[in-house]
């Protein structure tokens, strides 16, 4: 990193088959180059998280039906697969973290907490998709860490527009974290 802050931003699920086949998940990413851009060259820890299944399935448990059906999709979720990659417009540079996740929230089984307090990081600018699964499971999961959470709004998306809009107006803040444009936050680093 060119200089240390303690904030970093989390990109989450930007991985080619998922904005392959689920187009909401396009919208974000014009505010996702400008943030990535603007994070790096102002040395603020850039985090990319993957959603990965092993072929096999010995991590896909049948309690869970979510990742259950995430698994039978195919190779949309697979490790090594090539859809699992982060895209090309958001490419993972040398200073960047990239995380693997196999559950919902960024933090279940990774070692996304490791990496942040090594790097004496208390605040995150989480961005991703979808509102209501990734950023919210990983929210939830920074803010019971104690870490400070700005949500930004136009660098995420849901499948259903007012779903996203629910959780960015009532649930986000009610829960203590800040929801600001990407804009608005770029205005804040720069």
């Amino acid at each position: 990193m060119t200089g240390r802050t303690d904030t970093a931003l989390i990109v989450g699920d930007m991985q080619t088959g998922i904005l392959a086949n689920y187009p909401f998940s396009r919208a974000p990413v014009p505010a996702m180059r400008s943030l990535v851009s603007a994070a790096r060259a102002h040395g603020i820890l850039v985090v990319l998280v993957r959603t990965e299944l092993r072929v096999s399935g010995l991590d896909v448990s049948a309690n869970n039906s979510l990742f259950t059906a995430f698994h039978q999709a195919g190779p949309l979720f697979h490790e090594g697969s090539g859809e699992t990659d982060i895209i090309p417009e958001l490419a993972p540079q040398a200073e960047d973290a990239v995380i693997t996740k196999r559950r919902t929230s960024a933090f279940a089984g990774t070692e996304l907490d490791l990496v942040l307090r090594a790097q004496r990081i208390e605040t995150i600018a989480l961005t991703g998709v979808a509102t209501s699964a990734m950023v919210a499971g990983t929210l939830y999961d920074a803010l019971d860490r104690d870490f400070r959470a700005t949500v930004l709004s136009d660098a995420c998306a849901d499948a259903e527009r007012d779903v996203h809009d629910f959780f960015m107006e009532r649930i986000f803040p009610a829960r203590g974290a800040r929801v600001m444009t990407a804009g608005s936050w770029l205005a804040e680093v720069g």
